[in-house]
């Protein structure tokens, strides 16, 4: 139960339902209990007694307790609805809003798959626990207990013996319980795998078919539908083996009172009526234990669910905000990094060793270098997606882990190497990192970035809707407008993550005619692979293995003889050929 504890604050709000339901459980309990007491009454009074003028109150009476009953199963059932759907309500909310605040590096190794089986099936199957699983254990309690009595009421001797074999069905349904819970853990990692194979399919099906690997993706698939396929079988196996034993063990108990009761019946020391109402009567509590298994299965899935969902919402978050964390409208924007060194994880490999830079408000600065040279994770620390594992990183002469989140956050427009659209309008795309911003606003955004006259040119302008991920657009497309959202925003910083990586030189050209104007009065870092996109840069830093290994302007790093150089003599080798070409 410790799972359902942890989880106390979602459902402990709603308990009012959950005692109303409750409530009526045990008068539609009670009222279940009264059928036996009637039928011995029909057989021992009206049948053998001859006191037939019972007959009209007695059917009198079983359909006024059959219209109660009616009744009190409604509202039990409704409330305990209401119970578990308001409960999962204010759990999904709350497990969303945890993935929000989560950093990146929760992210480096999450499954979008899993995840999302997690945000469904895993708080539905808590749910269903919720509304009828703990009314249902409720009752297994409430229908033994009152059964109990009644047949203690009837024979004591008669209820010991048909109830010998109580004890060995409680000891079958805990080691059914103790073999099933790991095996619902089981099923649902490997539904959480299942998911994930099939969104990564989904998302990468260009991919799949360019390099014509349907063959491969479906043995992947079926490797992992197998998986699922044989976790669901081992815990049939298991259900296969307990619940015939535990069927056994209670019709044991009944040829006990069919034995033992007729020898009562035979030497009048019980009525006929009683027999029968006793033989109703071990069914009200076989069943229930024999279905306590199906109970115990709720609870293990349920368990399991919840044990999942634990997972997330005790996940810790290193980045947290100070007490008195400092809010800001506008930062000025300069950059200080004190000596950063940055570990992904405890046993990685420096990606930053020893970074030290100094960027003025207003300044640009270019990031060079190879993939995973650290480019991305020095703008990273900026924003605070990670932590310097060493070192400071400054914003305006202030440790950034002194700004409250939000405040950082919207001081820095980010366009990252890949484009991400959501399934909406291209204006709220523009507008989504500030969704006050009027329509002029949104335009000029589009202008500066070069993204109006192909909007113009769309059936319905800047209203038009996307598809998944901004499907219907070009890669250069998509990547105008991600910089038209980050110019929208106005910032302080400016961050250019190979921004204009999918867009051909012309698009590249007039893109970066309008960027000049727009980093302006803000200090701007470039992350780029070509040399035509950086050149222009106040200060270049060149980094290798997370180290800066050189910097300085375009036209002194071409002097060093150095990486820069390097790279340079590569992009450029083509254009001088031609040029020795034409000059000799």
């Amino acid at each position: 139960m410790e799972t359902f504890k942890k989880l106390k604050e979602f459902y402990w709000p709603f308990k009012s339902y959950f005692f109303w339901s409750i409530g009526f459980l045990l008068l539609v309990t009670g009222i279940t209990v009264v059928y036996p007491i009637i039928l011995q009454l029909t057989i021992d009074e009206v049948v053998l007694g001859g006191k037939y003028g019972w007959i009209p109150y007695l059917a009198l009476g079983f359909v006024g307790i059959m219209v109660v009953k009616g009744i009190g199963t409604y509202i039990h059932q409704y409330t305990g609805d209401l119970f578990g759907i308001k409960s999962v309500y204010k759990l999904r909310n709350s497990l969303y809003e945890k993935l929000q605040f989560l950093p990146f590096r929760y992210y480096d190794n999450a499954k979008t798959g899993d995840l999302m089986s997690r945000l469904t099936a895993d708080v539905e199957g808590f749910r269903f626990f919720l509304s009828f699983g703990f009314a249902e254990l409720i009752r297994f309690i409430l229908l033994v207990g009152i059964t109990f009595s009644v047949m203690f009421y009837y024979s004591i001797p008669l209820t010991l013996v048909t109830l010998a074999t109580l004890p060995f069905l409680a000891v079958v349904v805990f080691r059914f319980d103790k073999a099933v819970h790991p095996a619902f853990r089981g099923i649902r990692k490997s539904f959480g795998k299942l998911n994930t194979n099939v969104q990564e399919n989904i998302s990468g099906i260009n991919t799949v078919k360019s390099l014509s690997r349907e063959d491969f993706e479906i043995g992947k698939f079926n490797n992992s539908n197998g998986d699922y396929k044989d976790k669901y079988l081992f815990t049939s196996n298991i259900w296969a083996k307990y619940f015939p034993l535990m069927e056994f063990l209670g019709n044991m108990s009944v040829v006990l009172l069919l034995a033992y009761g007729g020898y009562l019946v035979f030497n009048n020391q019980l009525k006929p009526g009683e027999l029968v109402a006793f033989y109703s009567l071990v069914w009200y509590i076989m069943w229930p234990i024999m279905n306590l298994g199906f109970v115990i299965n709720l609870f293990s899935q349920s368990k399991a669910s919840g044990e999942r969902l634990l997972e997330i919402l005790e996940e810790q978050n290193e980045i947290e905000e100070k007490d008195g964390a400092i809010l800001t409208e506008k930062l000025e924007g300069g950059v200080e990094f004190k000596d950063v060194t940055l570990r992904y994880g405890k046993e990685d490999q420096e990606a930053l060793y020893n970074i030290s830079f100094k960027a003025e408000p207003g300044k640009v600065i270019g990031l060079i270098g190879s993939t995973g040279s650290g480019k991305t994770s020095i703008t990273q620390l900026m924003t605070r997606f990670y932590e310097p594992t060493e070192g400071e990183v400054l914003i305006d002469g202030i440790n950034v882990n002194q700004y409250a989140l939000r405040s950082l956050r919207s001081n820095i427009g980010f366009v990252l190497q890949e484009s991400f659209l959501f399934s909406s309008s291209i204006k709220a795309n523009i507008s989504y990192g500030r969704p006050e911003a009027t329509m002029d606003e949104i335009i000029d955004a589009a202008k500066r970035a070069q993204a109006h006259d192909f909007i113009m040119e769309l059936p319905d302008g800047y209203d038009t809707m996307l598809g998944e991920r901004g499907m219907g657009l070009s890669g250069g497309q998509k990547q105008r407008i991600a910089i038209a959202r980050a110019i929208c925003v106005n910032p302080s910083i400016l961050i250019l993550d190979d921004a204009t990586s999918a867009v051909d030189m012309e698009t590249e050209f007039n893109i970066q005619k309008a960027l000049n104007e727009v980093m302006k009065d803000r200090t701007t870092f470039i992350i780029a692979h070509r040399i035509s996109s950086l050149k222009h840069a106040d200060e270049i830093l060149v980094l290798e293995d997370g180290r800066i290994v050189e910097r300085g302007i375009h036209d002194d790093l071409l002097k060093n003889n150095g990486p820069y150089q390097r790279v340079f003599d590569i992009q450029y080798k083509d254009q001088k050929t031609v040029l020795q070409s034409q000059t000799g």
